[in-house]
């Protein structure tokens, strides 16, 4: 049995199925971690989705920005981005089905024997283990519950800057979802600097990315969400894996126990 993390898809199902191939995914004992953005900006979103959730208990996903954005369209009433290339899941005669797997997915998953915790834009240094664990509990639940609706109409927005324990309702599950899947650089207080989305050494003044704070733990660390990076972070023991296949870049996996990584081209 083997475990590969994949980078972020954006609908660029050809690139995927080029990679499961390369990589020999078996799906009776294989198992595929992914990072998030499954969906949108890439030409087959649709597709993507189908396959990751066909896979049943061989994927285990994060959700990511994109994917959010289109459970908020849905379940929140936004309108669509100019750039937003989800109209064939809209039509989908199985479009609700593939909403409800989707409400059903985590924000961090974590593999106790490895220690490798995987999250689609990253994890701050004020938060150990565990209460990343609990945060992604926390919304989860909110995704799966009558509140909803009532959370992705309010999910945008960049306050709170910071984490409080005292936050509570939409301001606490908005930090909590920024956090995990919008996040890049942070100041030393945990406080979040949502506009920039250069590389890691062109952050504004008193930001850095969030991965170069020391943390209280050892554990591994993989996540997407910065395709500027092309998978660099500096950092031992943390493993970007968007390396931009939807913008002319390359679709990655890692296996999780060699940390090979294998890649294919983008998709068109």
């Amino acid at each position: 049995m083997s475990d590969y993390a994949i980078g972020d898809i954006h609908g660029c199902y050809d690139s995927l199925r080029a990679l499961m191939d390369r990589i020999r995914f078996r799906p009776d004992c294989d198992r595929l971690w992914f990072v998030g953005d499954i969906i949108n900006r890439g030409p087959q979103s649709l597709e993507s989705l189908r396959l990751v959730r066909s896979l049943r208990d061989n994927a285990l996903v994060t959700l990511g920005n994109h994917d959010m954005h289109f459970l908020a369209m849905v379940l929140g009433g936004h309108s669509p981005r100019r750039k937003d290339t989800l109209d064939e899941l809209f039509q989908a005669p199985d479009r609700h089905q593939l909403v409800d797997w989707l409400l059903q997915q985590s924000f961090a998953v974590y593999d106790g024997e490895r220690d490798v915790l995987m999250v689609h834009a990253g994890v701050p240094h004020i938060w150990s283990v565990p209460q990343t664990l609990d945060r992604s509990r926390e919304l989860e639940s909110v995704l799966q519950s009558n509140s909803a609706p009532a959370f992705f109409r309010e999910m945008y927005g960049n306050e709170p800057e910071r984490w409080s324990e005292g936050l509570e309702g939409i301001d606490r599950w908005r930090v909590i979802t920024n956090y995990f899947t919008r996040m890049r650089f942070l100041a030393s207080d945990g406080t979040l600097e949502l506009a920039s989305k250069e590389g890691a050494n062109e952050g504004p003044v008193g930001f850095v990315p969030w991965f170069q704070y020391p943390r209280p733990d050892n554990t591994e660390l993989i996540f997407g969400h910065w395709a500027s990076l092309e998978g660099w972070t500096n950092t031992p023991g943390v493993y970007g894996l968007d390396t931009g296949c939807v913008y002319g870049g390359s679709l990655t996996a890692m296996n999780l126990d060699t940390k090979e990584l294998t890649r294919v081209e983008p998709c068109d």
